[in-house]
């Protein structure tokens, strides 16, 4: 039977969500191939083998839900980012800020 373990919920780079999600892939590929291996197991019995689908099938679900965690995690970052660069940029309108077609050279 397999257990999930070295999952952490930290991680505010954006190199680190990247870590923890291929983490997670790994974990989903392992748990998936433990799946395959479960349907050819013959030393079971059918309930036993049902049960243990089920858990595995719920730590897939599990790191599922942490993928999407991680990827709602990285969308709010980005839009805040995106906001902030949003209020700090000063648009040229021509009266006080000039623009490129609207701007006085005066030599003196």
């Amino acid at each position: 039977m397999s257990t999930i373990s070295g999952i952490s919920s930290g991680g505010s780079s954006s190199g680190g969500a990247a870590s923890q999600v291929a983490s997670i892939n790994r974990q989903i590929q392992s748990i998936t191939k433990q799946l395959d291996d479960l349907s050819n197991n013959d030393d079971l019995t059918t309930e036993e083998k049902n049960e243990q689908q089920q858990l595995l099938e719920s730590q897939i679900q599990m790191l599922e839900a942490q993928l999407a965690q991680i990827e709602q995690k990285q969308a709010k970052k980005s839009q805040q980012k995106q906001e902030i660069s949003q209020t700090n940029e000063i648009k040229a309108d021509g009266i006080n800020r000039p623009t490129e077609s609207n701007k006085i050279n005066v030599y003196v």
